[in-house]
């Protein structure tokens, strides 16, 4: 199997996360950069299908220069190689023109056989990539999943959901998206680690992807950001004395919060 991953390095969750005040787009030198949880369960599951199956595990990510830290820890979990999808053009992109970018980069992978993504970034939180990639490449969607199958060319999968347990299967090739029930992903060997500086990453722009610059970018983009404010401090909150009737007078502070 020819398994594509895509992967994003956001900024750590346990950071102080920003806007700029230019723009209002994420400040991601202002926080530490990760490669995103999700993303690693993804890879996880590529190299699960590989070592069943056979083939080769491409990994692709869209992001600047240090988004090159991310793609060599998937190398080191022992993905095959890589594309880095690197330009200016590509800052304040929308899901929209992501999604188109990570179709065309796709598209320089021969035979492509299964693409498996997070089901959403820690970073944007839209969660609509996998399904909008799909649309561009015309191929069949099971997302959302906590497992995965693979019996010959049909691709089986599990979705939880608050009604139960919905069972899917497509014909490869395919879309897939993961969730954090997938699997637990593997932690990089000194042998995974040294390997991965051998691997070969190819880094394209948005023009080596026949795509203009217009069409990315904040200039390209559906939604903008106008004004932000920073979240106000934290209150002091209410202390209730108990003298007998601290339930009472939790209740009545509940009541009016309309909480209860």
């Amino acid at each position: 199997m020819n398994i594509v991953v895509l992967v994003k390095q956001v900024p750590d969750t346990w950071s102080e996360r920003k806007l700029t005040d230019a723009d209002h787009t994420l400040d991601r030198e202002s926080a530490d950069a990760v490669l995103d949880e999700i993303n690693e369960r993804a890879v996880e599951e590529a190299l699960q299908l590989q070592e069943a199956h056979g083939g080769e595990v491409t990994v692709i990510a869209m992001g600047p220069d240090r988004a090159t830290d991310a793609i060599r820890k998937a190398l080191s979990m022992g993905a095959d190689k890589a594309i880095h999808v690197s330009d200016e053009a590509l800052h304040g992109s929308d899901v929209l023109a992501t999604a188109k970018v990570l179709a065309k980069a796709i598209g320089t992978v021969e035979n492509v056989d299964l693409v498996i993504a997070g089901n959403e970034a820690t970073d944007g939180r839209a969660g609509a990539v996998p399904a909008i990639l799909a649309e561009l490449l015309g191929l069949p969607q099971v997302t959302q999943l906590r497992k995965v199958t693979v019996e010959g060319t049909t691709i089986k999968g599990e979705r939880e959901t608050d009604e139960g347990v919905a069972f899917l299967e497509a014909t490869l090739p395919a879309v897939v998206s993961v969730t954090e029930k997938i699997n637990e992903p593997r932690y990089p060997s000194f042998k995974g680690i040294m390997a991965a500086k051998k691997k070969p990453v190819s880094t394209v722009t948005v023009a080596d992807l026949g795509i203009d610059a217009s069409e990315v970018g904040l200039s390209g983009a559906w939604t903008q950001v106008l004004e932000a404010a920073p979240k106000p401090p934290r209150g002091a909150g209410e202390r209730v004395e108990d003298g007998g009737d601290g339930g009472s007078k939790i209740a009545e502070f509940l009541v009016g919060q309309k909480l209860i």
